[in-house]
């Protein structure tokens, strides 16, 4: 490893995120380690070390984050969708707090949180479980990059490809300009670039990347 590079711990990571940000981040000189569920350790990247426990249970894991400097929170519901509200309390609540106590236990530099963008129209059971682990981070006192996409566009997830059009008008007029800038799509590629971004870019205090500031780290993270 070189003098840059970090030992990242990673909640979350066989899932849609986590499976393609740990090989670019191994291709990048870093090494990682990936808390999973017994039954999803051979679903882990290769080069990556596997650590076996529950994300809803940090005292499962706790003891095995250290040495990693850098945490990364990915846990949470696939497909999120007003349905879902008791999951999002039972599982992306729980799965934030259990992070957060973990990586303060491990004394971790810093802390990476996914969040959503906010305020928003709808999904609000989502955006209160959001907030709530924002402010345990907060309250934590870690140094923290939160990211807060609103719809991330990939394989499996295309058909707001329909809406650019209307985003394009809309972030061209006044009164919704802002709106639509907060809320717009973001794509698979930009936000694993924000997310090498906050890995080997570490806040000094608490830092928010909203829409406009993950679409700018893309072609950063390819160099």
């Amino acid at each position: 490893m070189s003098n840059d590079s970090r030992h990242v711990f990673i909640t979350g990571g066989t899932g849609y995120m986590g499976s393609r940000l740990i090989p670019r981040l191994l291709d990048r000189g870093h090494k990682v380690s990936a808390l999973v569920r017994a039954e999803s350790k051979g679903k882990v990247p290769q080069g990556c070390d596997v650590v076996t426990g529950n994300p809803l249970d940090a005292v499962s894991y706790k003891d095995r984050v250290q040495p990693a400097t850098t945490f990364v929170q990915l846990v949470g519901v696939a497909h999120p969708s007003p349905a879902k509200t008791a999951e999002f309390r039972t599982i992306d609540l729980v799965a934030g707090r259990e992070a957060v106590r973990a990586a303060v236990s491990a004394g971790v530099q810093h802390f990476v949180y996914v969040s959503v963008a906010q305020p928003a129209p709808m999904m609000k059971a989502y955006l209160e479980v959001r907030a709530e682990c924002e402010s345990l981070i907060r309250s934590s006192g870690l140094k923290a990059t939160i990211l807060r996409p609103w719809y991330v566009l990939g394989p499996g997830h295309r058909w707001p490809y329909a809406l650019l059009p209307a985003y394009w008008l809309l972030e061209r007029l006044p009164l919704t300009r802002e709106g639509a800038r907060r809320l717009g799509l973001v794509t698979l590629e930009q936000m694993l670039g924000a997310l090498v971004h906050a890995v080997e870019s570490p806040a000094h205090g608490v830092q928010v990347m909203d829409v406009p500031a993950i679409r700018e780290r893309e072609s950063r993270a390819t160099v």
